[in-house]
């Protein structure tokens, strides 16, 4: 009896040791699928802030080949973005073995700081001449805007005559495409941007500009900080107002 005893125990212990040896290789492979994933979701936050990417529809980007994907040890991660709801998705795999994956909704409120576009989006109030479009301060602090720059497809050439913002002019001149940065005008002109105001600009051209348009403009603070606006990311022109 003794040693049927024994036996019976030493043959349990021999099956409970390597099931126990399976469960701890698996949790491993979780733990590290899951620390892929988070590392998808912090290159994603990173490589949107280097491209200047912080509207839903600039962040479809990460969406592309080459971008969406990157191995790291013996897993990888694969993030996607869907735009309509705002959420990424950061999905972290170690093969044969474990996939984690990690939503972060609202995600352009991890690569926009200071100042954004927000809706209604960019349109035309006089068709191809006249572009308006709304700004918001989303930090925590005021911003002193004191400058510009802007570039939009050509031809035709068309210069830039004046810009209007909160329905104060900040700029009359004539500003070319692509010329750099330009103080407002006249010297010492600026725009204070207090947290979570939104505030309305109108660019004004001398004549239409292409259809399709791709406007960029970059507004510049007291600082020196620039926040770059892609008014037109998808370069099909804008909306009437």
């Amino acid at each position: 009896m003794a040693m049927l005893l024994i036996v019976i125990v030493g043959y349990i212990f021999s099956y409970l040791i390597p099931a126990k040896q399976k469960s701890v290789a698996l949790a491993i492979y979780s733990n590290q699928s899951f620390y892929l994933s988070q590392s998808g979701v912090e290159y994603a936050v990173r490589y949107a802030a280097d491209q200047g990417w912080t509207t839903s529809a600039s962040l479809l980007g990460l969406n592309a080949a080459g971008v969406n994907q990157r191995n790291l040890g013996r897993g990888q991660f694969t993030i996607s973005y869907n735009n309509l709801n705002d959420t990424l998705t950061s999905i972290g795999v170690i093969p044969n073995a474990s996939e984690r994956r990690i939503s972060v909704s609202n995600f352009t409120s991890f690569v926009a700081k200071g100042l954004i576009l927000i809706a209604p989006p960019p349109c035309w109030v006089d068709p191809r001449t006249v572009a308006r479009f709304y700004i918001q301060n989303i930090g925590s602090s005021a911003l002193t805007l004191t400058a510009f720059s802007a570039s939009w497809r050509e031809p035709p050439a068309r210069t830039l005559t004046n810009i209007s913002v909160d329905g104060v002019q900040k700029f009359g001149g004539s500003y070319s495409n692509g010329s750099g940065m330009q103080n407002f005008t006249p010297p010492g002109t600026t725009q204070v941007v207090n947290p979570s105001q939104v505030i309305m600009v109108n660019m004004v051209w001398n004549q239409n500009i292409s259809p399709n348009c791709s406007v960029t403009v970059s507004f510049f603070d007291s600082l020196g900080k620039q926040y770059i606006l892609n008014l037109d990311p998808e370069g099909d022109g804008f909306p009437n107002c």
